[in-house]
């Protein structure tokens, strides 16, 4: 994802500085004593941040990448460059800092997206297994506890996939797997990959949904804007991604596992979505209100009751009260986790965030780090 812009240093004022310039700046706003003292106070640390202050994190949604991986993906010069300046290839003390600082106890890696799942034939399987091992042997080895991984997954060949996948997590300890989108043009509803959802249910791991870029039909339909004379690549490729599409192509897919009977065929299988439930809190009201009465007879269970069984979601990268209040209106607290989204987004940012949150103490150990343990049994 494209980061998030941080807050510019120089806008923040501490409480004494705005309080000293409090007369001037009032008085020229129209602003009265307590509105001008409530504007200085709103940036000290909250009673609640300050409670919170030694909660444990694990990180649900963290990326890395390779030179390899980087040259297969990107799109352009300018994004390569890109690529090698987000700090997405150190898994090595300047990540570890970053993670101490925010106060971080765990990440769980992820290859960048779409990672190999474009990549046919023996080629995909062998660049799968390469990048496994050079997680598990190489961050995970010399920095025990500090990393967890979910397996990058050879998804042209689905039982390759259900194999490399046991791989992983009975040898190298890995806690799942993550599939970016589309593969090819289908979606993991699609009856080939039921080897590997199969295999998912009896190992007991989740398969993290994250989004991943359209195929070229729907790009063009949907995507691809011109103006004479101006290239978009750019614009169409964020517009398609993190920009808009990647959060719909995400929701699509749940909605499709579910009306598929997905969940019906692998009632145990447990997938997450990420970025604060791609949108679902939002639709969820007119989701399972209109699509209840034509599934009816068709699943073994309501609508509704498949988001809080077969789905987990985590916080990444969307760090807003309102949007973390909404999603938990409709979904259990024991169902949400948190992720930062890292290096798209800054880690600091994110738990600053969620140590301020307004919720109880009990709720927000839950989402910062108890229902990963639970989910991916391990320990902070």
């Amino acid at each position: 994802m494209k980061p998030i812009e941080k807050p510019q240093n120089s806008l923040a004022m501490g409480r004494r500085s705005f309080l000293s310039g409090a007369a001037a700046l009032g008085v020229g706003a129209g602003l009265s004593s307590p509105a001008i003292i409530a504007r200085a106070t709103a940036a000290e640390p909250s009673v609640i941040a300050l409670r919170d202050q030694d909660l444990p994190f694990i990180a649900t949604e963290e990326t890395y990448t390779t030179e390899e991986l980087i040259n297969l993906n990107s799109i352009n010069d300018e994004h390569t460059e890109y690529l090698k300046g987000t700090g997405l290839a150190d898994l090595g003390p300047g990540r570890i800092g970053a993670m101490d600082e925010a106060g971080i106890n765990v990440q769980i890696l992820s290859a960048h997206t779409p990672g190999v799942q474009n990549v046919p034939g023996q080629e995909g399987i062998d660049f799968a297994y390469r990048l496994n091992k050079m997680i598990a042997d190489g961050p995970m080895s010399t920095y025990p506890g500090r990393y967890q991984a979910y397996a990058t997954l050879p998804l042209q060949d689905p039982e390759a996939s259900a194999d490399e996948l046991e791989r992983a997590v009975r040898e190298d300890g890995f806690v799942g797997a993550m599939t970016n989108g589309f593969i090819g043009e289908k979606f993991l509803d699609h009856p080939d990959f039921d080897p590997l959802l199969a295999r998912a249910e009896a190992l007991g791991v989740p398969i993290y949904l994250h989004p991943g870029y359209p195929p070229e039909a729907v790009y063009d339909i949907y995507y691809r804007t011109t103006r004479p004379g101006d290239d978009q690549t750019f614009q169409n490729y964020i517009f398609s991604g993190s920009g808009y599409g990647w959060h719909q192509e995400a929701l699509t897919q749940c909605l499709r596992l579910i009306f598929t009977g997905t969940f019906d065929r692998f009632p145990k299988l447990q997938m997450i979505l990420g970025h604060m439930g791609e949108g679902l809190p939002f639709y969820y009201e007119r989701i399972v209100g209109d699509m209840s009465e034509s599934t009816e007879g068709s699943l073994n269970k309501p609508i509704g009751q498949y988001f809080s069984d077969n789905f987990w979601y985590t916080t990444s990268a969307f760090f807003q009260d309102e949007l973390l209040h909404l999603l938990l209106r409709y979904i259990s607290v024991d169902r949400v986790m948190f992720g930062t989204d890292y290096p798209f987004a800054d880690m600091k940012q994110g738990t600053d965030w969620f140590r301020a949150v307004d919720l109880p103490r009990e709720a927000k150990e839950k989402i910062a780090f108890r229902n990963a343990e639970k989910l991916f049994g391990i320990k902070v």
